[in-house]
């Protein structure tokens, strides 16, 4: 690489334009988008919010939408973070057609397996006279920066190296032995643009940004207008951050002589005090958490359609908040974007999720649940074919009182522990009445008295059900005792879940057996 900044008409041409390839040889057609996190910790939500606009709209052109990961911050990059970025978007639904993990025509989609792709670009520049070489040191910048402050004038690089070899910038203060590389912004730069949510922008007049790191690797500026040239990508789906960055990636685009993708710039996603979210102050931002609280994934997906999106209308024009990804990408329409910065409301996303869990089949919310119950100690990470026949009972019975799989432990576990190990909570054992120990032996007596044996086809039917339980205790218990149903039964359901709020009793009781209800029930006396 030359360090004069003189234009040198041997410096190597970039490579020829793919888009001839991309819209014929394609197998989804022209449209191609891309979503281009950075591996430096658990995923943000944004990046799934970015994918699924770029997703409903590639599906619904039949393009394709490719994953790239965009590595060149070595500083903040974490090995495992790309993994979890494959897991977490596959979880949601918004797989892709090209990428690091399946390849693709246009690999390598890592970009620090790119590097050498970069460098005819930056010879171009360079020989253009687009682009120089900085020598400034970071301390020799720093000080620039705080005497602009002061003295209240725009930041910017002042252009001490323009038009100097290393030789000469050595002899001036502030000098590094090992250059970046730095875009030469004319003045009269545009910085007007059509945006596909937007209209008409007119960003802000850009810096000479850095767009080759001392280190070898470039810049997000660099990488990313070569990046979606060599991959043919036709439109470019980021965030309203990135704004005031499209003038300089417009002129690399015209400097280089690359043809030009469509932009729509998405509102950022904001906390309730409108500030932009983030993974240090909102743990809401990771995108791994929305797993572990038990939402479900065509919940998520829903609402962050939703965020900056209207809802879709049925067949009588009626608005349908609740949507899945193939009706939200049918109707899809970047003009329907909101641009303003949607407000992140959880509470939106719980009734959405509790909405989903009930909608689920119960044997499909069942192995839902797996996962959580396993973790929280509820179930081993291999459950017997009983335990999931008694699982899938007790599911029916807390499928319609849940909003997040996560709350499902302290419904499910007194079903599987044995008889002498159930806890009775605090809160619990607080609210029983003087009148609990005449409940329970009145209980007791009443339900020795059920048959319980097997009858029927293979065994099916017994006298031991929820109907028979409920009538039986109504009658010894309610009308025997004269105690209202609502206090009658607070001891019976302490005693057999070891909670206040449970599961139906009568039909929690069909499930745990008679056995184990009778041992319950005299467990909870002996302690009174």
């Amino acid at each position: 690489m030359s360090n004069a900044n003189t234009p040198d008409d041997t410096a190597p041409e970039p490579p020829h334009d793919p888009r001839q390839h991309a819209t014929s040889g394609s197998p989804h057609g022209p449209v191609r988008l891309r979503v281009a996190p950075s591996p430096t910790g658990d995923p943000h939500v944004g990046t799934a919010y970015m994918s699924l606009f770029n997703l409903a709209f590639a599906r619904q052109q039949g393009g394709s939408f490719v994953l790239r990961i965009e590595d060149t911050d070595r500083a903040r990059f974490q090995q495992d973070s790309e993994q979890q970025v494959f897991d977490t978007l596959h979880w949601l639904g918004l797989s892709w057609d090209e990428g690091p993990d399946i390849g693709g025509p246009f690999a390598p989609y890592r970009q620090s397996e790119r590097l050498e792709t970069y460098r005819p670009y930056v010879e171009r520049l360079l020989a253009d006279g687009r682009a120089y070489h900085c020598w400034c040191s970071t301390e020799r910048l720093a000080q620039m920066r705080e005497q602009q402050q002061k003295a209240k004038k725009p930041t910017g690089y002042d252009r001490m190296c323009v038009d100097k070899t290393a030789e000469q910038r050595a002899e001036l203060p502030g000098y590094t032995a090992i250059p970046v590389v730095r875009m030469l912004v004319p003045d009269d730069a545009p910085t007007r643009f059509t945006d596909l949510i937007r209209g008409e922008v007119n960003a802000p007049h850009p810096d000479d940004q850095v767009i080759l790191k001392a280190d070898g690797f470039p810049t997000y500026h660099l990488a990313v207008v070569v990046d979606d040239h060599e991959m043919g990508i036709t439109h470019v789906v980021r965030g309203e951050e990135w704004i005031s960055s499209t003038p300089k990636h417009l002129l690399l685009h015209r400097w280089l002589g690359l043809a030009e993708p469509q932009f729509a710039h998405m509102p950022l996603l904001r906390n309730e005090d409108k500030s932009k979210i983030s993974k240090r102050k909102n743990p809401a931002a990771r995108l791994t958490w929305f797993r572990e609280q038990g939402y479900l994934p065509e919940a998520l997906v829903n609402f962050l359609a939703l965020l900056a999106y209207p809802p879709t209308t049925d067949a009588e024009g009626a608005d349908r908040e609740v949507f899945t990804f193939e009706q939200f990408s049918t109707g899809f329409d970047w003009r329907k974007v909101n641009p303003v910065g949607p407000i992140f409301d959880l509470k939106k996303l719980d009734w959405l999720n509790g909405v989903y869990i009930r909608g689920l089949e119960v044997k499909t919310f069942t192995s839902r649940l797996l996962p959580h119950l396993e973790q929280d100690g509820v179930l081993s990470g291999s459950p017997s074919l009983g335990e999931l026949g008694r699982l899938e009972q007790v599911a029916a019975l807390i499928q319609t009182r849940i909003t997040l799989l996560s709350e499902a432990a302290p419904l499910v576990r007194p079903f599987f522990v044995a008889d002498d190990q159930l806890e009775i909570a605090d809160d619990a054992r607080a609210q029983l009445r003087d009148d609990s120990g005449q409940v329970l032996d009145t209980a007791i007596a009443a339900l020795a008295d059920i048959d319980d044996h097997a009858h029927g086809v293979l065994g099916s039917e017994s006298g031991w059900n929820a109907a028979a339980i409920e009538s039986t205790l109504r009658a010894a218990v309610v009308d025997g005792l004269g105690i209202k149903a609502k206090l009658a039964f607070g001891p019976l359901r302490t005693a057999v879940s070891g909670q206040r709020i449970s599961p139906p009793l009568f039909e929690s009781m069909e499930i745990l057996g008679k056995t184990s209800t009778l041992a319950r029930l005299h467990s909870l006396r002996s302690s009174l």
